[in-house]
């Protein structure tokens, strides 16, 4: 039987012993989930050729990832669990040092597997421990124990359970806050990054440092602010793409994997999944980069307004210092 499977280039990372992380993955947050629909989706994206699958405890997409992976197995769609690169996070109320271990065991138990290849602190926010509520409380944001954390995190990669510990959503302010007492550098820091929101300054902080950036919302994300999506309607994209004969989102994720950044791109449709991975055989111009790169700039997920309600007021933590915007 011929594979119509695309090959996916792939990064080494510079810390830990996970295996190299392939250069496309497949987001899964999603905010009507439906458990049979995702595992229907990861099967698929399997059959096309993906091999990265980014999740998180928050997103409740573990145990489908885990069952499609093992039905992925069990039909001979990939030979083993091994052959693909599976991302968790811990959320912001097992930001806590004992927590960071029980959390993983129970994201381990979720999906159906022995270790993580990368488990990501997904936010630079330590909420109080309890039932996940989301938008988040104000008066529930306690101070965030970046050293007591690490270390725990830094456990679980010891013990095998992560085969790589990273961040999310952290500025070079929280990195070098980090970084000041790890013994364990960070491998990934996984962030809101796209032609219009194209963290320069983060991605070379990230370069100086060896830590690997990933890119959610390459596509500009799932209108979260309610003005609608600026990558897929950027005049700018849409001229590259109609001269190329190339979708805008095979543009953006081109111009994502030319920056040595890894895409996390959630679709669940099969057409636009193979059309994600259709970006390694050509090139931009020089032309074409110098346009994007004058796209004018502007962040949509920001940690007050997208995590917390509105309503309220912190009592234990100062908001400026997780909401820090970074060009």
């Amino acid at each position: 039987m011929v594979s119509l499977a695309t090959a996916v280039p792939e990064v080494a990372l510079r810390s830990g012993s996970a295996r190299p992380m392939p250069a496309v993955g497949m987001g899964t947050a999603a905010s009507h989930l439906v458990p049979e629909v995702t595992k229907d989706a990861v099967l698929a994206a399997i059959e096309v050729g993906y091999r990265h699958f980014d999740t998180a405890y928050m997103y409740g997409t573990e145990k489908p990832i885990g069952e499609a992976v093992a039905e992925a197995v069990r039909c001979g769609l990939i030979a083993s669990r091994e052959e693909v690169f599976v991302t968790s996070k811990l959320w912001c109320t097992q930001n806590h040092p004992d927590l960071v271990l029980p959390s993983l065991r129970e994201t381990l138990k979720n999906l159906q597997m022995e270790y993580v290849d990368l488990y990501l602190i997904h936010w630079p926010v330590a909420l109080k421990p309890g039932p996940i509520k989301f938008p988040a409380k104000r008066e529930d944001a306690v101070p965030f124990d970046f050293e007591g954390v690490w270390r725990a995190m830094e456990e679980c990669q010891r013990l095998g359970l992560a085969r790589a510990i990273g961040v999310s959503n952290f500025t070079t302010r929280h990195l070098d806050k980090l970084m000041a007492t790890a013994t364990i550098p960070p491998a990934v820091n996984q962030v809101e990054l796209n032609p219009v929101w194209q963290q320069r300054t983060l991605r070379d902080y990230c370069t100086e440092k060896g830590i690997h950036v990933a890119a959610y919302s390459p596509l500009g994300g799932q209108n979260w602010d309610g003005t609608g999506n600026a990558v897929m309607a950027s005049e700018v994209l849409a001229g590259i793409a109609k001269a190329r004969g190339k979708t805008v989102a095979q543009v953006a994720l081109r111009w994502i994997y030319e920056h040595g950044v890894t895409s996390i791109a959630k679709s669940y449709n099969k057409e636009r999944l193979e059309q994600n991975l259709q970006i390694f055989d050509w090139e931009l111009t020089d032309q074409d980069r110098i346009k994007i790169s004058q796209i004018p700039q502007r962040k949509i997920v920001k940690i007050d307004s997208g995590l917390f309600s509105q309503e309220g007021e912190f009592t234990s933590v100062d908001p400026s210092d997780f909401d820090i915007v970074e060009e």
